[in-house]
């Protein structure tokens, strides 16, 4: 899963940088609203999280014209406004969710995969597909009802493959969901991970179709 961050405070933009990517994530950081323009225009991003006081303008300025170009992206507000009008502003703008800094990076977490899971329809985090449990909230897996063990990584790439089970997901998607802008992809990178979790899923629970990408098997339960 690939997200976009617009923060310009360095330390605080680190900070959840690091704190997403430790639960598989993949982030692309920019620190003002002509760069966070560029990036979207590029694409390939699940959610995004805005703040609002940047160096060359405001983060619900950039909101409300991405809406009118009918782009549904989720996107969560960061912001120390903690006024109610505020809030208000930012949810009319097409904010998804909207948090008030100084705030729980755990807690920004959750509240990106609420968002998430209304997005894709299914308010419970639990998924069950055959033989399959998968907590998108914990970032587990059960298979036969014992934990997988899986990296960031390696969930990273499960996440996207179980949201649409049994259809070809191609592999510049794939790429996305592992990769930002800045890290370095190897040519057979992918490849390596897909191996990693047929060793720990089973090799028939992940299906090449050579020339288009992957798709994820659950099997009968």
């Amino acid at each position: 899963m690939r997200i976009l961050l617009l923060e310009d405070q360095p330390s605080l933009a680190e900070a959840i940088g690091t704190h997403l990517k430790s639960r598989g994530l993949a982030v692309d950081t920019v620190d003002n609203i002509r760069h966070a323009q560029a990036a979207l225009q590029v694409g390939g991003f699940d959610a995004a999280f805005f703040d609002l006081s940047l160096p060359d303008g405001d983060g619900i300025t950039l909101l409300k014209a991405i809406r009118r170009q009918g782009n549904h992206l989720p996107v969560i507000i960061m912001t120390a406004r903690d006024q109610i009008s505020d809030r208000i502003k930012g949810l009319d703008a097409g904010a998804d969710d909207y948090v008030v800094k100084p705030f729980d990076l755990n807690e920004l977490l959750a509240r990106l995969q609420a968002v998430l899971r209304r997005y894709a329809g299914n308010p419970n985090p639990m998924i069950r597909l055959g033989r399959f449990e998968i907590d998108r909230t914990g970032h587990r897996v059960l298979h036969d009802g014992k934990d997988a063990q899986l990296t960031a990584k390696e969930w990273a790439l499960l996440e996207k493959l179980v949201v649409r089970p049994g259809v070809i997901v191609h592999k510049e998607q794939l790429d996305e969901a592992l990769y930002s802008f800045d890290d370095e992809v190897g040519s057979n990178t992918l490849e390596v991970y897909v191996s990693r979790l047929r060793k720990k899923l089973g090799k028939e629970a992940i299906e090449t179709k050579r020339g288009l990408g992957y798709r994820f098997i659950a099997g009968d339960a």
